[in-house]
């Protein structure tokens, strides 16, 4: 059995799940070169939702903070998260922008791109992977983990053979929620390895207090590689601590090798930030502890926190109870997709309309009119047809690759903001958020003209995670 590699997550999604992405790169700068020792399989750095909150909050350029990433990091691996056809957005992008998006991002200095899809559709990820390997990247597509009737070890075993067959270099389950229990982990992982001989990584979330357990579980079952976290933004909503992960496995046959002190050193560094982020009340207690009602009603963090959110500013906090409940059905009703961006916004949305209008699809977002009508792809379940009936009242839903009825978009995008372009990536800041990029550009003009220009937000506002 080969060591157990680590993807380290604190410069990504630790710090998205634990302070709504807020970390600015003045704070990672300082303690790159010495994790840049450490060994890691790769660090997760960009992607998710960093690009959105570099421009949106932190005033930064994203692709800058890539740059000066790769500077940093000269023996270890960049790994992004990228949302298949949505790349880093919320809807659906023309193949020629999702391939530019891919160029540009290998090109300033990620290795690593991790593509999932919100339906599992793998016909949403096929341009992205595409592109990667035309770009001489590492793809590695990521598998939505959820659960219900369709998702059978067998249904998981299929989709890492359809994995490993459109040309995937490695496969990750992605379990979003924190679902994974360490006995079905076992069996899950089993389930992959006979479907598929590509390496696999494990990334889950401490929500509901088991992902130490699971790790443990998937590795026994012959899993690869593990996602954790520096301590100082590990637990809660974020993955399991590195430096805990590291001594549990030392001395066994799947000792990672990694240096216990130096990876002490990096939380040390991040210590005071994190007890900075607590006093600010950046950091809340409420992402903090262990949150059972996950494995009650299979709602990830980020969805449940913009629930409670929605229903404050509706004046209907005592509502909470009837919306739980409510999101099962919703879901059943759309076909049984797993709960991640986009999907669990649109889901939760609409279970809350349900119960604030008190009649079941009176309300419908226009979100959920597409993800009926097919503009996200295919769930692996058919919709209930009586709410198709209800949304869509007589049209066609799409039942091809919802990208193929796409002009292609990156022309009129250049155009659209050539009066700000510094760097040809500017465009594709503009093309996913534009907007908040059309705003950055202008911070961007006025700090070098030396006007006096509103400061970033760095604090913890409400934000899809």
């Amino acid at each position: 059995m080969a060591k157990i590699k680590i993807t380290e997550t604190v410069l990504r999604d630790a710090h998205q799940s634990l302070i709504a992405t807020r970390m600015p790169s003045e704070v990672m700068e300082p303690i790159l070169d010495t994790m840049d020792k450490v060994g890691y399989n790769a660090v997760e750095c960009w992607g998710g939702a960093t690009f959105d909150a570099c421009l949106r909050f932190l005033k930064e350029d994203p692709w800058e903070r890539l740059r000066m990433f790769r500077r940093h990091f000269k023996n270890t691996k960049l790994q992004m998260l990228f949302r298949g056809q949505n790349i880093l957005g919320y809807n659906h992008y023309s193949d020629d922008v999702v391939e530019y998006f891919v160029q540009k991002s290998i090109a300033n200095g990620i290795d690593v791109i991790r593509i999932f899809d919100c339906l599992n559709d793998i016909r949403n990820l096929e341009t992205a992977v595409r592109a990667t390997k035309k770009e001489g990247g590492h793809a590695q597509i990521a598998v939505s983990y959820t659960l219900g009737d369709a998702y059978t070890l067998e249904y998981w075993e299929k989709l890492a053979h359809d994995v490993e067959e459109m040309g995937a270099d490695s496969l990750c389950i992605k379990d979003m929620a924190g679902l994974l229990l360490p006995y079905p982990t076992y069996e899950l992982v089993k389930a992959l390895k006979r479907g598929t001989k590509l390496p696999i990584e494990m990334h889950t979330h401490y929500t509901s207090g088991m992902a130490s357990m699971a790790y443990m579980k998937a590795i026994e079952a012959g899993a690869d590689i593990i996602d954790t976290a520096s301590t100082p933004f590990a637990l809660g909503t974020s993955q399991p601590s590195t430096e805990v992960m590291v001594k549990a496995l030392e001395g066994t046959e799947y000792d990672t090798g990694l240096d216990l002190n130096l990876l002490i050193e990096i939380s040390n560094y991040f210590q005071p930030y994190r007890e900075e982020c607590i006093k600010s009340g950046l950091m809340s207690t409420k992402v903090l502890g262990v949150n059972i009602n996950t494995l009650k009603y299979q709602v990830p963090g980020g969805m449940l926190s913009n629930l409670i959110s929605q229903l404050h500013q509706a004046g209907k906090d005592d509502q909470l109870q009837a919306v739980l409940e409510e999101v099962p059905k919703v879901r059943a009703d759309f076909g049984e997709p797993p709960l991640v961006t986009p999907s669990s916004q649109i889901v939760g949305t609409q279970a809350v309309m349900n119960v604030l209008t008190g009649q079941r699809y009176k309300m419908v977002p226009k979100e959920s009119h597409k993800l009926v009508a097919g503009e996200f792809g295919q769930t692996v379940k058919p919709m209930n047809p009586e709410v198709v009936d209800i949304i869509l009242k007589g049209e066609k839903p799409i039942t091809g690759r919802p990208a193929d009825l796409l002009e292609p978009q990156l022309d009129r995008f250049k155009k659209e903001c050539e009066k700000w372009v510094e760097q040809p990536e500017d465009v594709l800041s503009y093309a996913l958020f534009p907007q908040v990029a059309k705003d950055f550009f202008e911070y961007r003009e006025a700090q070098k003209s030396g006007i006096a220009v509103k400061q970033a937000d760095k604090t913890n506002k409400a934000y899809p995670v």
